[in-house]
């Protein structure tokens, strides 16, 4: 079963969402804090809804319904070679884009039923196509949560950004009758390797973990760091919610020396003329 097909998407999608880029890195914060006042005195429906409740904004990864996970079967790379994410366990160790092996802390899980003709656009999964990202990334189709970040260009940039509708689709795989999303968490957040493609490890965010169905075991082997948050690897960019979209447009009257680059319109224009181009 899987969603209605979607249509191409033009290379000026992620434009259309420019003004809404944030990249939370400490140059960016620094330079929204003239802006800060200006800030609170905007009207509170100023972006027709109360935008500071919005799920998921304004708290980076993982946040909302579906989280950021891999799907059942996806292959991560360990120092042994592929392995399934659900055949890992604690303790077994996995490869980051850091040239290290890290052992897993924990790994949560969390089963979604599929009831009917349709699956919410939160929970079904993301297809990134076999070299969809360039000749060999990644290794074969990529299944992530909506939420899920890649590592691409040196910025986290979550997959439902990067939908064009050829190579990256919203899809379930043939026959599924369950969506089964798993997580890997580590000690710090990292950037692992998923079909081959660099994916993020879960980022702990106070108590995102609850998410998942099995949250409790988490809670019982480390009781004293249940709610400690992790810094990201890499500076996301999103397009999260209203007050993000507001300290952009606060940002860009700061100062004139000030230039925003838009990195998820320049890997979705790429990987979409990527996808567009014939098989030769």
């Amino acid at each position: 079963m899987s969603s209605e097909p979607e249509k191409p998407l033009p290379s000026s999608r992620a434009r259309r969402h420019f003004l809404g880029v944030v990249l939370a890195t400490g140059g960016r914060v620094a330079a929204l804090s003239a802006a800060a006042t200006a800030l609170h005195s905007l009207p509170a429906q100023a972006m027709g809804n109360k935008w500071w409740n919005r799920p998921g904004g304004d708290k980076g990864s993982g946040d909302g319904d579906g989280g950021n996970c891999f799907l059942r079967g996806t292959s991560i790379r360990t120092p042994e070679g592929e392995t399934r994410i659900e055949d890992l366990k604690i303790g077994d160790l996995v490869e980051t884009v850091r040239g290290q092996a890290v052992a897993i802390k924990w790994i949560g899980r969390r089963t979604y039923t599929i009831a009917g003709p349709s699956v919410s656009e939160n929970i079904t999964p993301i297809r990134i196509a076999r070299h969809a990202l360039d000749d060999k990334t990644p290794e074969k189709d990529l299944y992530l949560s909506p939420n899920h970040a890649l590592l691409i260009d040196g910025v986290l940039i979550r997959v439902k950004e990067l939908v064009n509708g050829m190579s990256i689709t919203r899809t379930l795989p043939a026959g599924q009758k369950n969506v089964e999303y798993f997580h890997v968490v580590l000690d710090k957040h990292e950037v692992i390797f998923a079909e081959g493609a660099p994916a993020e490890s879960f980022l702990m965010r106070e108590s995102n973990h609850e998410a998942f169905e099995n949250f409790a075991e988490y809670e019982r082997l480390y009781p004293a760091h249940s709610r400690t948050p992790m810094a990201p690897f890499a500076p996301f960019a999103g397009y999260e919610s209203g007050r993000e979209h507001l300290k952009a447009l606060l940002l860009l009257g700061v100062s004139p020396f000030i230039q925003l680059r838009d990195p998820i319109q320049d890997a979705y224009k790429r990987i979409a003329t990527r996808a567009a181009q014939p098989v030769s």
